[in-house]
């Protein structure tokens, strides 16, 4: 399993990157997982549904499942905090790619997205985890650097330089607490 994070200020383009890379991966033959940090509450139940009614009666966990998915609801008696490692931990373990979005602080190596009409500042200054800037002004960039410089509207060109350089996000999947 390969491993590869993407980070950025919020309307940066991390997701529509994100999506975008899913069938430009899919299309060589790799299983693409997703791993996204969500900032707030958020749900994908709706009242009503035996899940939802299961969750609010109190139970810990609800795994729903047809003949084409599965979907795992757990709910935290606290707050939790789970690391990047630990979600990648819950993935099938038959995937090629795992693209994660959000968890800029992690130890995981990342791709910056970054657009210069943004305002923002860059993170790959003060980040040795990022390891490429995807970006849609290249010649705007705040300062050199020897990391990649992608072009953010072409997902098809990250895609490539992601499998071309596929062994530097070789992810040893290990139990992490």
């Amino acid at each position: 399993m390969k491993a590869i994070g993407f980070a950025g200020f919020s309307g940066s383009g991390k997701t529509t990157l994100v999506e975008r890379l899913i069938p430009a991966l899919k299309m060589r033959g790799l299983r693409v997982s997703v791993v996204k940090h969500a900032h707030h509450s958020f749900d994908i139940d709706r009242p009503g549904k035996d899940t939802w009614r299961h969750r609010e009666a109190g139970a810990f966990e609800v795994v729903v499942a047809s003949d084409q998915r599965l979907a795992l609801m757990r709910e935290f008696e606290q707050p939790a905090r789970l690391t990047v490692h630990q979600l990648i931990a819950e993935l099938y373990e038959g995937v090629d790619w795992v693209l994660v979005e959000g968890f800029k602080d992690s130890d995981l190596q990342k791709i910056e997205v970054w657009r210069a009409s943004s305002g923002n500042s860059a993170r790959y200054r003060d980040d040795d985890f990022i390891v490429a800037i995807a970006t849609d002004s290249p010649g705007s960039l705040p300062e050199p650097t020897l990391r990649a410089v992608l072009d953010l509207n072409d997902p098809e060109a990250v895609a490539r330089w992601l499998v071309e350089n596929g062994d530097r996000f070789e992810y040893k999947l290990e139990v992490f607490t």
